[in-house]
């Protein structure tokens, strides 16, 4: 970390808190912040002025082009807090990197790795009371960058926002959850944003996603936008099959989002001995492995739920339940990654990271 670029931040701390009005045992996911945000703008070609300040509304001109074009991405990441009362990160780097990887999708600018780091660090040093130790509790963060630019020309904006906010998370838990199969509707096409988390990637699935629990279904498999024939992405997750004693997953595309616990989850499954099949997974065989009973399970894999079993599935019309089994590959790995992440196993893989 820079320590010149530490001393160049802006604290503005706020004058009362709001934390004694949170009750951390009932938070909906997504809908409670932190006193503080990071922001840190970019303009005339160069990044400046970072600061943490208190949470609070801000105001854009009515032409930023972020409203009128789209230029808009995000990261999802989580914080923990073990019984010693430090906060750890889980693989922040690859956060960043995909972060920058989304920025140069989008023709935004990257934002240096001191600006990242040293202002999550920072914000989470200054709300760290609201990072609450024990199994099941967690900080979701969330950096995003806008373009601020105006004028409704259709062109790259020259101003940016960078900015990171703050979440306090219980374990997420949707309930059973069963999906239906894209016949029609693809999450991303090749040579699309589909590998960035570009905010337009997730307003384009909520339509499909809503014609879906209209029937009774809490997500889509997405398939692939050519043929429809290959399985893809559940919701807004990577997805993973087990066939008898395989674990199947979609490599990653210009269509598939580079996961990072997808890519933990197939590192920790390979040193448990599960054979991980990293390839092009068909409807048709998920079909014919659920007639002849040989597929045992699918589950979501992201950071929000970090593994979310699915029950079954509908394609065509005909609906697959998925039998109940007892030596689960899902929580297992569930299990495991969760207890690296609050530091209740040790960390063979180096991928916990002090703040």
């Amino acid at each position: 970390m820079s320590a010149t670029l530490t001393n160049k931040i802006e604290i503005i701390k706020a004058t009362s808190s709001k934390i004694n009005e949170v009750d951390f045992e009932n938070l909906s996911f997504g809908a409670v912040f932190t006193d503080h945000l990071f922001e840190c703008d970019y303009k005339n070609g160069e990044w400046q002025n970072p600061v943490i300040k208190p949470y609070k509304p801000f105001l854009l001109d009515p032409s930023a082009k972020v409203f009128h074009y789209g230029q808009a991405i995000f990261e999802g990441m989580k914080a923990y807090k073990d019984d010693q009362n430090a906060i750890w990160l889980f693989r922040p780097d690859e956060n960043y990197k995909r972060f920058n990887n989304s920025a140069v999708r989008m023709a935004m600018p990257e934002v240096p790795e001191v600006i990242f780091m040293d202002g999550l660090n920072q914000l989470l040093d200054l709300d760290q009371a609201w990072v609450k130790p024990g199994a099941g509790n967690s900080m979701y963060i969330r950096p995003f960058m806008i373009a601020t630019g105006d004028g409704v020309i259709a062109n790259p904006s020259d101003d940016y926002k960078f900015m990171i906010i703050l979440s306090p998370a219980k374990s997420y838990y949707s309930g059973e959850v069963k999906v239906l199969i894209a016949e029609h509707f693809s999450r991303a096409a090749n040579g699309g944003i589909g590998a960035a988390k570009a905010a337009g990637n997730y307003a384009a699935q909520f339509y499909p996603t809503t014609l879906a629990n209209k029937q009774g279904y809490q997500q889509v498999i997405w398939t692939d936008d050519a043929t429809h024939t290959k399985l893809e992405e559940a919701g807004t997750m990577n997805v993973f099959f087990r066939i008898n004693d395989t674990l199947l997953t979609a490599p990653v595309s210009e269509r598939i989002l580079d996961g990072i616990t997808r890519k933990s989850l197939i590192e920790m499954a390979k040193k448990e001995g599960i054979t991980v099949d990293v390839r092009p997974v068909l409807v048709s065989e998920l079909v014919e492995a659920a007639q002849n009973g040989s597929l045992k399970e699918i589950f979501g894999a992201g950071t929000a739920a970090v593994v979310n079993p699915i029950i079954g599935f509908s394609y065509k019309e005909v609906y697959h339940e998925l039998p109940k089994i007892e030596n689960s590959f899902a929580l297992q790995l569930k299990e495991k990654l969760t207890n690296i992440q609050h530091k209740l196993s040790e960390d063979t893989f180096g991928w916990t990271v002090k703040v």
